[in-house]
């Protein structure tokens, strides 16, 4: 695989972006895509490993990444593009937004920076639809059985695409006005351009996939009607049910949830019409409580709505700053420090803190009360223990507060509690080999695992997509 010695003489390429002063004035995509060449070599330095790490443990859709990479460098761009569309369905996302599972995991990561393979599967699919190679692929022969998806997020479309060319009619229904579910509303455009996402819808509804939107499933359909239209019901609405804060001033004006404000962002910057008042970060000292990827969010979507100063504060430890390329944790994703485009544009980034309540003006969020905490080891495994740090209360004055904290479980609206379908400890929905506990009812994607990768949920989407087959065939 790769040119032999190809590690040795090339060095990684890492992301480029466009200069912080541009990127803010719009919502384009931040990064600078290489050329040709430097993918071509890019490609060369994977290292024929005797054992792909990259994909057999780091890939959830089990990327035949040594594969492509292979053919990349020998410049066969279209059997690249083949074995690429094997596994995923979407790598024009997962090569935009995916934290690359596999780069952590390559060979190559245990001394080295390891192969670009993120970048290499994103030029191979732009270079695929660039040449007319991505066509809509409907099936050749109808089964006559049909199946509802419910939510058309990564596991939804996945499942959905992969349904129909199993020649089943396929329905989506979806509660946004537009497909795409986080996709298109939870993820800001400077990351993910919604052209990417309504490119490959224009490919769905070629294979004769039905979109029913701004739909909602349990309130203006009910899970009775669905069973008795449809053959099986697949539940892919994900984890939408966020983590809250519960603290005095909660309630106040100015303090949302990051969805709430980054779906409102999204459908202003696409040109949609909502109904809600206005969040909007312009001329505001903006908190952001949660260091995961959407709150990165938020603070980039912050910036650009022109925030007058933007702060993230997160309640566990810093993680250690690893300035290596090389996985310190090979073949395991590392807990180190990682800094986005977005905390590159201005934000001061706090660890450790715990937030105690908002203070009120006219109704609305003006301030917020804070302490350091530290983190106390378990003993022989045991989970660490927090421990506030004695006379480290501080005030922030603040005019927005981001909620950022991760979700907890699929929602439990009606779709889900109407026909009583089981939940496992933690909310989700209980499967057996992808089968809720109501036959002919299935569950994938985040609504199962709870909040989850992308790529995890395209992974789900097409398993239980198999599964559903395999139980439809079983009803003849």
């Amino acid at each position: 695989m790769g040119k032999t010695n190809g590690f040795l003489e090339f060095e990684r390429l890492w992301d480029e972006y466009r200069p912080v002063s541009e990127r803010l004035g719009d919502y384009r995509d931040v990064t600078i895509g290489q050329s040709v060449e430097e993918l071509k070599e890019q490609g060369g330095r994977c290292m024929e490993c005797g054992t792909p790490f990259c994909h057999n443990i780091g890939c959830p859709v089990d990327n035949l990444i040594p594969e492509w990479n292979d053919a990349v460098w020998r410049g066969q761009w279209r059997e690249a593009y083949e074995r690429l569309e094997l596994t995923n369905n979407f790598p024009e996302v997962t090569g935009r937004i995916c934290p690359a599972p596999c780069e952590t995991s390559c060979t190559l990561a245990i001394n080295d920076a390891p192969v670009a393979i993120r970048q290499i599967e994103r030029a191979i699919v732009e270079k695929a639809f660039s040449e007319g190679w991505v066509t809509p692929r409907p099936p050749k022969v109808e089964s006559g059985l049909s199946v509802a998806v419910v939510g058309s997020g990564p596991a939804g479309m996945a499942a959905a695409q992969q349904l129909r060319r199993l020649g089943h009619s396929v329905t989506v229904f979806e509660k946004d006005k537009r497909p795409g579910g986080l996709l298109r509303y939870g993820i800001p455009d400077f990351k993910l351009d919604k052209w990417v996402l309504d490119r490959r819808f224009e490919q769905m509804v070629a294979e004769g996939i039905r979109f029913e939107t701004g739909v909602v499933v349990g309130e203006d359909l009910s899970i009775r009607y669905l069973r008795e239209k449809f053959d099986a019901v697949l539940f892919a609405m994900g984890a939408g049910a966020p983590r809250d804060l519960n603290v005095p001033g909660r309630q106040l004006g100015g303090v949302h949830f990051a969805l709430e404000y980054l779906g409102q962002s999204n459908r202003r910057v696409g040109e949609e019409a909502y109904n809600e008042e206005d969040i909007d970060a312009g001329g505001k000292r903006v908190l952001v409580i949660g260091g995961g990827d959407t709150g990165s969010d938020c603070v980039g979507t912050a910036r650009r709505q022109g925030a007058a100063a933007v702060y993230q504060f997160e309640i566990m430890p810093q993680p250690r700053d690893w300035k290596e390329n090389h996985n310190p944790e090979w073949p395991a994703w590392p807990r180190i420090l990682r800094t986005s485009s977005s905390h590159k544009e201005g934000v001061e980034r706090r660890w450790a803190v715990e937030t105690l309540g908002f203070e009120e003006r006219n109704g609305k969020v003006c301030a917020g009360h804070f302490r350091n905490v530290e983190w106390i080891p378990g003993e022989k495994g045991a989970r660490p223990t927090m421990k506030p740090v004695e006379g480290s209360e501080f005030t922030l004055e603040l005019d927005l507060v981001l909620l950022s904290m991760g979700f907890l479980h699929v929602e439990h609206g009606r779709a889900v509690s109407d026909p009583g379908v089981a939940l496992d400890p933690r909310g989700n929905i209980r499967t057996d080999e992808w089968q809720s506990s109501i036959n002919g009812i299935f569950a994938a994607g985040d609504a199962v695992s709870g909040a989850s990768l992308v790529v995890r949920a395209i992974a789900s989407g097409r398993k239980a997509a198999d599964a559903v087959h395999r139980w439809l065939q079983g009803q003849d």
